[in-house]
């Protein structure tokens, strides 16, 4: 199979276009042929060995976190898909690959496509959609009337977790550029601050939670204007203490966390607030409840730009750019 891989970790290093043998199946993988994939930042960090001492993968790596296409084969233990289903998956953090022909996925870690939705606009939800549920759903517990305030309100992450927010009852704040007011105000961003122009810092005030995507001089100035007790979820770190208990590092990794993550917990503490570092976790069970919402049209897909198969280093490359509104998509089948 066609596959784009890399053999090394390297900053901004090639993605290779491959011949690949297509995966071995285990008892409860399914088969996918890939009909779309879209790029995410992780991608890129991925590339960069961001993640080498907490993701151990093997070389050469195919990557690509987000999948949409149909069931080929499945194992002898499948017993919830069949040949033929149209579905979408984040295959699991040890179990990347989708920049492929072909993938195996884990039946747990997959869900049927929505009816209403491409291969594309599937292909743009998985890793956005759960990082939003489980930053505002679990982690957060959301409630009607709270205020939460979602930074980069037009990337892949913020177009997702606005309408999720605004479907939990929230009021809904964000940061993005003068030309993508209208589009965040679309997802039903209620506060709109232009962060070339404004401090959102002098804006908002006692927030219940924070979404948490930017560097660590944003976070700290999130921190900030939380109420008592508000909650601060990020997904661009530092990692902390219970991320390292619950992906099972070994002791000494462990207090490499605990000491990244140290002088952010302490703010957060002096400040009354809480902290948390989020990793999201592939989850087919709750891709089906986002199935319902965007099969109901609470949720929609934002889409920037699609890139065909052949194209996909100039994809990453797009997305590392910054400038994406929503996702960017790979055109695979």
């Amino acid at each position: 199979m066609k596959a784009f891989n890399i053999n090394r970790y390297a900053k901004k290093g090639p993605l290779l276009a491959t011949d690949l043998p297509e995966p071995i199946l285990k008892d409860k993988d399914v088969l996918v042929q890939v009909h779309a994939a879209s790029v995410n930042q992780l991608d890129s960090k991925i590339r960069d060995g961001e993640f080498k001492l907490l993701l151990p993968y093997r070389f050469p790596l195919i990557l690509g976190n987000d999948v949409a296409g149909v069931i080929t084969r499945i194992g002898a233990g499948v017993r919830n898909f069949k040949v033929g289903d149209e579905i979408y998956a984040r295959p699991n953090k040890d179990r990347i690959g989708t920049f492929a022909e072909f993938i195996a996925i884990d039946e747990d870690d997959i869900a049927l496509k929505p009816k209403n939705l491409t291969m594309e606009e599937a292909a743009s939800i998985p890793l956005v959609g759960l990082t939003a549920w489980q930053a505002l759903v679990e982690k957060a517990d959301l409630k009607k009337g709270q205020n939460v305030f979602i930074q980069a309100g037009s990337g892949g992450v913020g177009t997702f977790a606005i309408q999720l927010a605004k479907h939990l009852g929230a009021t809904v704040a964000t940061t993005t550029s003068a030309e993508n007011r209208e589009l965040v105000k679309s997802l039903g961003a209620d506060v709109v601050i232009d962060y070339r122009k404004e401090d959102f810092e002098t804006i908002l005030h006692d927030y219940d939670v924070v979404l948490n995507s930017q560097d660590p001089k944003t976070l700290e100035k999130s921190l900030r204007i939380l109420k008592p007790g508000g909650k601060l979820i990020s997904i661009s770190g530092p990692p902390d203490p219970d991320f390292a208990t619950e992906i099972g590092l070994n002791p000494v990794l462990k207090a490499v966390l605990y000491l990244l993550s140290y002088s952010t917990r302490k703010k957060a503490k002096r400040y009354g607030v809480h902290y948390s570092f989020l990793f999201m976790k592939a989850s087919g069970n709750q891709l089906t409840k986002i199935t319902s919402l965007i099969e109901s049209g609470i949720i929609r897909p934002v889409i920037d730009k699609l890139f065909p198969f052949e194209s996909t280093h100039e994809a990453v490359t797009y997305v590392e750019s910054g400038r994406a509104k929503g996702k960017v998509v790979i055109q695979v089948k």
